[in-house]
């Protein structure tokens, strides 16, 4: 197994996993890597950022103001989806297609989606936006 650092032409970077370095150029050749975000298949491989272990320390450095700022709006904006959006899981479709005719109440939903269901809310006129969310937090520890 073999992880590579990967960015879309829209400047996203994301990480994909593969079984070898052939099974990543046949999956790119055939357009099957997408970016996460924008779902654009033109991805190239960036060189990985690893760390050597020396015998100096490095003290690490404090994120600037703006980086702080930046991951602050983040965890403000994923608290806000997570609080005011239900979650509907893999139903994230069906359920948009049940509000957009009417069949259930209007309001805000949440959830995952195939590329296919993706492209059938598309097809009629379903406005959705793609929100990469983190991974639950183990509460027990």
């Amino acid at each position: 197994m073999i992880a590579y650092d990967l960015q879309c032409t829209q400047g996203h970077f994301f990480e994909g996993w593969f079984e070898d370095r052939k099974a990543y150029l046949d999956q790119k050749k055939k357009d099957l890597i997408t970016c996460p975000v924008c779902n654009d298949t033109s991805i190239h491989h960036v060189p990985s950022k690893f760390a050597i272990k020396s015998s100096q320390t490095v003290k690490p450095q404090a994120p600037s103001a703006e980086e702080a700022a930046l991951a602050q709006f983040g965890k403000e904006a994923i608290e806000f989806v997570k609080k005011n959006f239900d979650d509907v899981g893999c139903d994230f479709a069906k359920e948009a297609l049940k509000i957009h005719y009417g069949a259930t109440e209007p309001r805000n939903i949440r959830g995952v989606s195939t590329k296919e269901e993706e492209k059938t809310l598309k097809e009629e006129g379903i406005q959705f936006f793609k929100i990469p969310m983190p991974a639950p937090q183990d509460t027990d520890s």
